[in-house]
């Protein structure tokens, strides 16, 4: 799991990178403004937990890696590299995209069935007028 922070222009946005069984899944959180650490810790200690939980999309297959034992100076070089890096990895942009369009296909069909509800209830009450003043009330 990793949590990126990076200012995107107008917004601080924390990118979270979960890898669990061969599959990636990223969440984006918006923070505002820029967090001081206290608030970095609470997202981590007490939020964290429920926006993972919270989705249903699947992941992408991601290629796992075995650790090997690394040269402390590699790790050091990879350590700072991954720092100066600034953004998201694509993988976790397909990831949020693959869960946007999902998201935006579940609100599609709520909409529909919401939309064909107020369809059939306007009909029926229009029936029962009709109905009514057939009945001469």
């Amino acid at each position: 799991m990793s949590l990126t922070i990076y200012h995107d222009g107008q917004f601080w946005v924390g990118i979270i990178e979960v890898v669990e069984d061969g599959k990636l899944r990223a969440f984006r959180y918006v923070f505002g403004a820029e967090p001081k650490d206290t608030e970095i810790l609470n997202f981590i200690y007490y939020r964290l937990l429920n926006i993972i939980n919270q989705s249903i999309h699947s992941g992408l297959d991601v290629k796992e890696k075995f650790d090997k034992k690394i040269n402390p100076k590699r790790l050091q070089r990879q350590v700072a590299k991954q720092i100066d890096k600034v953004g998201v990895s694509t993988k976790a942009q397909e990831a949020m995209k693959q869960e946007y369009e999902e998201k935006k296909k579940r609100e599609k069909k709520r909409a529909k069935q919401h939309r064909e509800e107020l369809k059939d209830k306007k009909h029926l009450m229009k029936k029962q007028k009709a109905k009514a003043k057939h009945k001469g009330k």
